[in-house]
């Protein structure tokens, strides 16, 4: 089960530099990781470093994220956001990240009716560069929180290099099933990101588990294990991974997490 689907590993989940957390995850098993701005800036900026390194460590990127808070965006803010995603699609261009992750607004002062509009443009964009959009609803995002929603506007737009993200995190922690993810064909999946939490998070702490408190699959309540024979029934072949961000973990060696990763994740993907 799932032994042609690319692995990942979110970066943050490690401590230490971009290097160390690269050479962990490689070393780990992983075939792709999750890339974040940050981990180009603690390179001081240098691609070509960091497109030798990924060569080197024969990794490739699952996505390069993350465009916060884009779509819909006010306009006292929407033309500098959209020259902030110009600027993210060129750097995923030079780093060979064919996948841009984008959340759903989480801004209180977004738009709704400019959501598809915003999404079309940077679709557009996109696709002059060669480069996917993941589309991903976060269980804060104002008007699109949960996948049901996000797969109705992608479904709209109707684009094929538009997709979603699915992310255990945001389906159960709204207490939502896989019943979610029924009329998605899984092509438009783009990729799927794993992670677990100790209880279903009360509304007014959901923030602070997804950013500060998530656990490795297995080690917590979520019914991972319904997601996963879901894909498997439904032969989905895209990336599968985790993204945990925890802060006792980032604490610790990275490679002996990445290594707790992937015991982790091939632990709940044989199950």
């Amino acid at each position: 089960m799932f032994s042609h689907n690319p692995l990942f590993l979110n970066t943050v989940l490690l401590g230490g530099t971009t290097e160390e957390k690269l050479f962990s995850a490689s070393k780990a098993g992983f075939q792709q990781v999750e890339l974040w701005r940050q981990d180009i800036d603690m390179m001081d900026g240098d691609i070509n470093l960091l497109n030798k390194d990924l060569q080197k460590l024969k990794l490739s990127l699952t996505d390069y994220q993350v465009l916060l808070d884009f779509d819909g965006a006010a306009e006292p803010f929407r033309q500098a956001k959209r020259n902030e995603a110009l600027t993210m699609l060129d750097v995923a261009e030079k780093i060979g990240a064919k996948t841009l992750l984008v959340p759903a607004n989480t801004n209180y002062s977004c738009i709704k009716d400019n959501i598809e509009q915003d999404l079309r443009w940077l679709v557009d964009q996109a696709s002059k560069r060669n480069i996917r959009i993941a589309y991903e609803a976060m269980a804060w995002s104002v008007y699109i929180n949960k996948t049901t929603e996000a797969w109705k506007i992608v479904n709209k737009i109707n684009a094929l290099n538009l997709g979603l993200v699915i992310d255990a995190f945001h389906i159960f922690s709204l207490k939502r099933t896989v019943q979610d993810l029924c009329d998605i064909p899984m092509e438009k999946i783009f990729l799927v990101q794993l992670s677990d939490a100790v209880d279903f998070p009360e509304k007014q702490n959901v923030i602070d588990i997804a950013r500060h408190h998530r656990l490795l699959p297995g080690n917590g309540k979520f019914p991972i294990k319904t997601l996963i024979n879901y894909l498997a029934q439904n032969n989905y072949q895209g990336p599968i991974g985790l993204e945990v961000f925890n802060d006792d973990l980032k604490k610790q060696p990275p490679q002996l997490v990445a290594e707790q990763a992937m015991k982790s994740l091939q632990y709940i993907l044989q199950c």
